[in-house]
Formats: C-alpha cells, structure tokens, sequence
C-alpha cells in the first residue's frame, strides 16, 4: 500500500510537469521508478500514464489544434516508436541519453540567446521531429523532450503546442505500448491498484496545469518551456 501512495504522489507531480511543459511525465517517473522496478515494467506504466495525460491534454487545449502538424509529427513518430519500444526490448545505449542531454542543453542555450529564431514550419522539419520523438519515447521512454525541442522551435502559440504534443504523444504511446506488451511485459498487483488510482489523479494534475498556463503571458510560455528542456538535458548528461 504505501508503495501505491507514493507512485500517486509522484503522477501527481510528474502529471503537472508534464501537462504544463508539453513533455516531462516520463522524466519525472521513470528515474524514480526505475530505482526499484525493472525498466520493461516500469516503461509500460509510465506509458500507461503518459497515455492518459495525452488524452488530458487533447481535451484540455482542443482549441490548438493543427492536423498538418499532428499528421507530419504524428505517422513518422508512430513507425520511429514501434521501432524503438522494440529496441528496448533487447539493447541499453546509456552513451546516447548522455548525447542527447548534450544536445537539448546546447540547443536551449542558443534558443534563449536567439529568441526569435524559428524552424520552418515544413513537412521536413515535422517529418524529422516526429521520427527522433518517436524513437526516443520507444526506446528511452522520454521521446518527449525531442518532441518539446521541435515544436518550441516553431514558435507556437502555447495551447497549439500544448494540444499538438498531447495528439502525437497520443500516437507515439498507443504504439509503444502495444508493443511492450506484446513482448510479455505485464504489471503486478500492486502496479495495477496504482494505475487504476493514478489515472484520475493525472487528471487533477493537468487541470492544476492548465490553470496556471492560463495566467503564463506567451512572451514567458518558451522560457519556462525552455528551463524545463534545460533541466532534463542535465538530468541525461549527469546521472544516465
């Protein structure tokens, strides 16, 4: 039971993070998770969980939405997941968390230093964001801060970048869970009363959210964005 409470607590604070930044549910998690439940099991709950607060987030910020961008993230990112919860199966690249945290911290420091640069809002530039998301989410479960990457550079007005990474991430989780399960993982008791506990709680969590979102200015939504994307990147360089 109290191993229960505490996996509430933490979809509680990862639900928040993650609605709020468009990505995070997973970072939150899967390090603490991990610490006494083998990653297989512990990526299909977070899976579970980041489904549900995908699905908060569509229902949420409906009024953001763009199906260009969902379709030029969203089927690239289906393939690039399926492909990578396989690999997870099988492989552990610890080398390539750490590159990847290089990566998102250099990329936010030139965002911040050229705040009005932007991606073109091409099918290439989502082709490519949905592929390198959908990847990571299979493989490392945390395609969403490639994703969060991608799209802040689109300079996006904060309820379509919201509703955007919620619809992909939709996608993308759909898939990788598929998959995990279909390759024998499964949940035990305690795991299952968490889940059945948690989804709602991950409701209250992206309400509390998007409450706050509501009172963020746009000027301040891509730093706060940008902080948090700082922040894993260091989480991945330093303690992968």
């Amino acid at each position: 039971m109290t191993q229960v409470i505490l996996l509430c607590i933490l979809i509680l604070v990862a639900s928040v993070v993650g609605t709020a930044t468009g990505f995070g549910t997973s970072t939150v998690m899967i390090p603490v998770m991990t610490l006494f439940v083998p990653l297989p099991i512990t990526l299909l709950f977070v899976g579970i969980i980041h489904l549900c607060g995908d699905i908060w987030k569509v229902l949420l910020f409906k009024r953001g939405f763009e199906w260009k961008l969902v379709l030029g993230f969203g089927i690239p990112g289906i393939v690039a997941s399926f492909l990578g919860a396989s690999l997870s199966l099988h492989a552990q690249a610890l080398p390539l968390k750490q590159i990847l945290g290089a990566f998102l911290i250099l990329y936010v420091v030139y965002l911040l230093v050229k705040r009005n640069w932007s991606l073109p809002k091409t099918h290439t530039t989502a082709v490519c964001g949905g592929s390198l998301s959908g990847l990571f989410a299979g493989f490392f479960g945390i395609g969403g801060a490639v994703r969060g990457a991608f799209l802040m550079a689109f300079n996006l007005p904060k309820e379509v970048y919201i509703f955007t990474s919620g619809l992909i991430a939709l996608f993308i989780d759909v898939t990788r869970i598929s998959r995990y399960i279909w390759g024998g993982t499964r949940l035990g008791q305690n795991l299952l009363l968490a889940l059945l506990a948690g989804i709602p709680i991950s409701f209250i969590g992206a309400y509390t959210a998007k409450r706050f979102l509501d009172k963020l200015p746009q000027k301040q939504f891509r730093v706060f964005v940008a902080v948090f994307l700082a922040l894993v990147g260091a989480k991945l360089l330093i303690w992968s």
